[in-house]
């Protein structure tokens, strides 16, 4: 079978299991950037039968070394291999899964960048724009992706019940997140003095277009930055990394967080189980 024609043929079973759009385009782009990589190399269409360990290792190392890919991004294009050729392999397109044999790339963990409380609060009073400013305080105080809040519907929001319901946020799965005491009044201002009068079903809305983009939220969050003169790189998605942050510090169960969150797995969740150096001091002192 011709790889396209496989590739083809994978992207309609991740479609027919109900996988995001947003996985059905990276797979896709994985997968045709690696069969014009095989093109290019052997001159003619590649078969995926005829394919190696060594072109999926080529390959990488072209990433690495004409493209300048990052690790993360090559041990992205790496799982993306290792489920195309698992999904192949299953339904008995190939023998053997050839990317199994490919080692995993090593990445280094970075520390994830994250703000405090006080910080957040620094930055909510340093944003002009008072939509921007209710936006980044329900980032923070609800763990949800840009994304989610920005398409949440008026509908989505249950101001009595204290309860947002996200609509298939990341790979399709809802989830319902409570709306903490905190953060209720500023909703119930926004709702009763603030949203304009549009005929848009956004909960987020401006009077000129109806919605409000991520672009936009991130251009006001890195203008108060800039007006703080910090240093770090603050964008809509550093505020969900705060909002677990905060709550792995307050000792709330992982797997609670990891509900709020929307993961797949704990494995993901445990990220946000990072430690400063004075948090190991604490610890150490306790002794």
């Amino acid at each position: 079978m011709l790889l396209l024609n496989a590739v083809q043929s994978f992207l309609h079973y991740l479609s027919s299991i109900d996988r995001s759009e947003e996985t059905l385009t990276g797979y896709r782009k994985d997968l045709i950037f690696f069969t014009r990589f095989l093109e290019n190399k052997y001159n003619c269409e590649p078969y995926i039968d005829e394919i190696t360990s060594n072109d999926i290792e080529d390959y990488l190392t072209y990433l690495k070394e004409e493209r300048k890919y990052a690790p993360s991004s090559r041990v992205r294009n790496l799982h993306t291999l290792r489920s195309f050729f698992s999904y192949a392999y299953k339904k008995e397109i190939v023998a053997r899964n050839v990317a199994l044999s490919v080692e995993k790339i090593k990445v280094q963990q970075k520390e994830r960048t994250y703000l405090s409380e006080e910080e957040v609060e620094l930055l909510v009073h340093a944003i002009d724009h008072d939509l921007i400013r209710l936006v980044v305080r329900v980032l923070y105080m609800t763990g949800l992706r840009i994304s989610e809040c920005l398409n949440l519907t008026v509908d989505d929001v249950n101001l009595e019940k204290k309860v947002i319901h996200v609509v298939a946020g990341k790979g399709n799965k809802d989830r319902l997140v409570p709306i903490s005491n905190r953060l209720l009044p500023f909703l119930q201002d926004y709702v009763q003095y603030k949203r304009p009068d549009t005929g848009s079903s956004l909960f987020f809305c401006t009077k000129k277009t109806g919605m409000l983009s991520p672009v936009y939220v991130n251009r006001g969050i890195s203008e108060a930055v800039k007006k703080l003169g910090w240093k770090k790189k603050v964008t809509a998605h550093i505020l969900r990394h705060s909002f677990a942050s905060q709550l792995v510090k307050n000792d709330v169960n992982l797997v609670q967080i990891q509900k709020l969150l929307g993961h797949s797995s704990l494995k993901v969740t445990s990220i946000y189980t990072h430690t400063d150096l004075e948090q190991l001091s604490d610890a150490i002192n306790t002794l």
